[in-house]
């Protein structure tokens, strides 16, 4: 039998947040992550927790963007706890898997040294993982940093200017790295921001966003199926102990974008727990003969399919703004987690791969139901926007 993988990897504790100022007055910092695992480009700063009925509430009012506000961030509960656990070995070979296929499409793309730029925080965990895959095992070098994009407000040119001007990397390293795609919203959001950014500071930058499962087809992946990422369905503590990214009257002109650093925590933290059990999955892969395919999906079938669902959804319930559907298993989770949901859509309520979610909408009493047609296995709707 498995022991408890707390068990198998005792966590430090972090009880003091690790900083390295540098000349923007925003700060260099790795988290709960290794130094060398790691380089947040963000600020961390003081913010009073909103309540997210509240939050939901000057979100759709217009009265404040989502990316000002924070809601309080609970530690999971024991159940879900066990839930993700049973997420983690349902999923850590296809996990490990799409990994190594990934570090093997990022190899082929770029012939020299490799800069990750992983979007806080989604892509934060497999950012780390894959540095270090593409270190150990394709031997290549390769750096991590972890930088701000806000939907409607563009990446964080202080980041991307710190990476390119004092860092000194090379633009043609550039790799932009996520988690996955819901709508592709985020996608086309580094699309047009990196097309900003080229008129006002001259450096041209590869838009392509490279994630282990491309649902909207829009970026550069080896899948397009909505499975269970176990990272996906944890906050914090699966992060670096990181909020998702700030941008508000605190973050000046010259800060990078900012962050909530979440020291207390830090005892329940498995960031590091993580990224070793990856790479001990990810090379017991590679002993077992597995052999990374460098070759991406074609993005075509995905996109056609991401189109065709948001169109109907807005049809089916009423739906003005599309930003209320959020289709996968990740952006259900993430409403589930931090939205108010009107409602929740399981292709099979009784997959295993679906169990966090019926938790979760059980915790919180989100109503849910399922339709066997979806072309994902669950699709949440945030409340203003479903007229069921």
């Amino acid at each position: 039998m498995d022991r408890d993988p707390l068990e198998q990897h005792p966590q430090p504790l972090h009880p003091q947040l690790p900083l390295q100022p540098q000349s923007a007055r925003g700060s260099c910092f790795h988290g709960s992550y290794r130094a060398e695992d790691v380089r947040f480009l963000l600020t961390p700063i003081q913010l009073e927790p909103i309540p997210i009925a509240e939050k939901e509430r000057l979100i759709q009012s217009g009265q404040r963007h989502y990316s000002e506000m924070l809601s309080r961030e609970s530690l999971p509960s024991p159940r879900y706890i066990a839930l993700f656990e049973q997420a983690w070995a349902m999923n850590r070979v296809r996990m490990a898997r799409g990994l190594l296929d990934l570090a093997a499409i990022i190899a082929a793309q770029r012939p020299d040294a490799i800069t990750l730029l992983s979007l806080a925080r989604a892509g934060t965990p497999v950012g780390v993982v894959l540095k270090h895959t593409l270190t150990d095992l394709f031997a290549r070098s390769a750096t991590h940093y972890s930088l701000s994009i806000i939907r409607d407000r563009g990446i964080d040119r202080q980041a991307l200017r710190y990476v390119l001007e004092q860092a000194g990397h090379d633009p043609a390293s550039i790799v932009f790295v996520d988690g996955w795609t819901g709508k592709g919203v985020i996608a086309r959001e580094l699309r047009h921001a990196l097309t900003d950014f080229a008129q006002h500071a001259g450096v041209t930058l590869d838009p392509t966003l490279y994630a282990l499962t491309d649902l909207a087809g829009v970026g550069m992946a080896p899948s397009d199926g909505d499975y269970l990422i176990p990272s996906s369905i944890m906050n914090a503590t699966l992060s670096g102990l990181v909020s998702r990214s700030i941008l508000n009257a605190q973050i000046g002109p010259q800060d990078f974008h900012g962050c909530v650093y979440y020291a207390e925590f830090a005892p329940q933290d498995r960031s590091l727990w993580f990224v070793d059990a990856l790479r001990e999955a990810i090379r017991e892969q590679m002993s077992a003969g597995y052999r990374p395919t460098p070759h991406p999906i074609d993005p075509t079938p995905a996109r056609v399919r991401s189109q065709r669902l948001i169109a109907e959804f807005k049809t089916r319930f009423a739906i003005r703004d599309e930003n209320l559907i959020k289709p996968g298993i990740g952006e259900a989770t993430r409403v589930l987690l931090r939205r108010v949901p009107e409602l929740l859509i399981l292709r099979d309520a009784e997959l295993p791969e679906v169990a966090h979610l019926r938790q979760l909408a059980a915790e919180k009493a989100v109503r849910w139901e399922v339709d066997p047609s979806l072309p994902y296995q669950a699709i949440a709707l945030i409340k203003g926007g479903a007229h069921a």
